[in-house]
């Protein structure tokens, strides 16, 4: 068997390996359906790929022509240090190249996600200095084969909708969630999907959460839906929670 690998989706290196989806209608580098739950999309969006053009460097002050003439001292700060450089803000973040306190705790590495980025990795890295990342790619000899996004509820409106709808499940403690499980058309059958949920369900475990939950959708062809069938979740190793004819809810207790 070829050799398997499964990454996390934390910056961009991660982000460019995110498989095709099988319908080229549909891009997970573009779907913000499960995050916006009024106007989310799962639709190719090739714009939000590409990143903003440069903004033009700020124009030079010019003299205001209404004051006198600059004078040559500059202009006695009594709030400024001692030093003759800026006051230091004690309310200010500590960067991160500031020399480390033996008394703090220690600064845990944190992805770094560009603000100019594409839209959906920024989604994808809201999380990652609280809780971890968002999404993981399974590789098959070096090539992307699944995908998967999850998270706890709060990340995706959408989802906790449609939970509003059934008061019969549990309400504490409040479960992780997997929106999405892809697989590409050529991978298809060589179980990679399960292997991938599986590996998802062991790291929410070892991140605290007690279930994990999904919400597939029936009557929906396989390439248009990105949480896959009900049946898929029960060979994943998942129960029907809410048993419904659209929406139904599959639970996995961790």
């Amino acid at each position: 068997m070829a050799d398997i690998r499964i990454v996390d989706v934390t910056d961009e290196a991660g982000f460019g390996l995110i498989p095709p989806c099988a319908d080229a209608r549909f891009d997970h580098r573009t779907c913000d359906y499960w995050e916006d739950a009024e106007r989310g999309s799962k639709a190719a969006r090739p714009g939000w790929l590409a990143r903003p053009a440069a903004a033009p460097p700020p124009t030079p002050a010019t003299g205001n022509p209404f004051l006198d003439d600059q004078p040559d001292e500059p202009i006695f700060n009594p709030f400024a240090a001692s030093t003759g450089g800026p006051p230091a803000n004690p309310f200010a973040p500590v960067p991160d190249d500031a020399p480390a306190n033996p008394f703090a705790p220690r600064r845990q590495a944190r992805p770094v996600v560009a603000p100019d980025a594409p839209r959906k990795l920024i989604l994808l890295g809201r999380g990652s200095v609280v809780f971890g990342s968002y999404a993981k790619v399974l590789l098959l000899a070096d090539r992307p084969v699944a995908y998967a996004q999850f998270g706890p509820l709060s990340a995706y409106p959408r989802a906790a909708r449609l939970r509003e709808l059934y008061p019969q499940l549990p309400d504490a403690p409040l479960p992780a969630v997997i929106t999405c499980i892809a697989t590409t058309a050529e991978a298809r059958g060589g179980g990679h999907a399960i292997r991938l949920v599986t590996a998802v369900c062991d790291d929410l475990a070892g991140r605290g959460f007690a279930a994990v939950e999904a919400y597939p959708e029936r009557g929906t062809d396989e390439d248009a839906t990105s949480a896959a069938t009900p049946e898929f979740w029960e060979a994943a190793g998942f129960a029907i929670a809410v048993q419904d004819e659209r929406y139904p809810v599959l639970r996995r207790e961790l």
